[in-house]
C-alpha cells in the first residue's frame, strides 16, 4: 500500500480537522529506527523536536 498517498491523505485530513478545531500543536512519537517514517513525517512538515527515554520494568 505504500506510495499511494493514503497515509499522507489521512495525515493531512487529521491535521486539517485539528486546525479547524483550534488545535495549535500536533505531536507524534516514532521509534528511532523507523527512518522511512521519519522522512514521511518530515515531508508532511513535521520537525524533529526531542529525544525520548524509556525503561522496561520486569
Amino acid at each position: 500500500m505504500r506510495g499511494q498517498g493514503i497515509g499522507a491523505g489521512m495525515m493531512e485530513f487529521a491535521i486539517s480537522e485539528a486546525k479547524g478545531r483550534g488545535v495549535r500543536l500536533v505531536q507524534l512519537t516514532s521509534n528511532s529506527l523507523r527512518k522511512d517514517a521519519h522522512r514521511f513525517y518530515e515531508r508532511l512538515g513535521f520537525k524533529p523536536s526531542h529525544l525520548g527515554f524509556k525503561m522496561a520494568l520486569k
